[in-house]
């Protein structure tokens, strides 16, 4: 069985409204044979994602960055999974109130360095979530899972 790692930081009520939707589409009764697993940032080892066969990444931008606990979890397994993990899958989503550039680099430069593909699009939101943008949550879940269905 396949098994998809949720990597997230979920401080706010809104980065939460994300991840639930996230969380849905990866586990929609039509995706067959994915294990999802999710993990705290601060609490995601090497081991998880060398568990994984492919990633979703969820943060908020602070400061026009990611958070410190998704960068903590990068910065505790870059090295030990870097050549493990190579053309794994993954899909990001961030929710910031002002520019997320700066934290779409971040992520574009840390999974272009171990060797990901991503799967869909990043979903960002700035603000409170509108239906939309959840419907874009579910499907960035979806997505990632059914790439790992075959």
């Amino acid at each position: 069985m396949a098994r998809l790692l949720i990597v997230h930081h979920t401080p706010s009520p809104h980065c939460q409204e994300m991840f639930e939707a996230v969380l849905a589409g990866a586990t929609d009764p039509e995706i067959d044979g994915v294990q999802v697993v999710r993990r705290p940032a601060l609490t995601c080892s090497p081991a998880d994602f060398l568990a994984a066969d492919g990633y979703l990444l969820g943060t908020p931008v602070n400061l026009g960055y990611i958070s410190g606990a998704l960068k903590h979890a990068f910065d505790s397994a870059y090295y030990q999974i870097l050549d493990s993990t190579r053309g794994r899958p993954f899909g990001v989503w961030l929710h910031g109130n002002e520019g997320t550039e700066g934290a779409q680099r971040a992520l574009t430069a840390i999974t272009t360095g171990l060797g990901w593909e991503q799967a869909v699009d990043t979903v960002v939101v700035s603000g409170e979530p509108d239906k939309a943008e959840v419907e874009a949550c579910w499907n960035l879940g979806a997505t990632v899972a059914a790439t790992l269905m075959g």
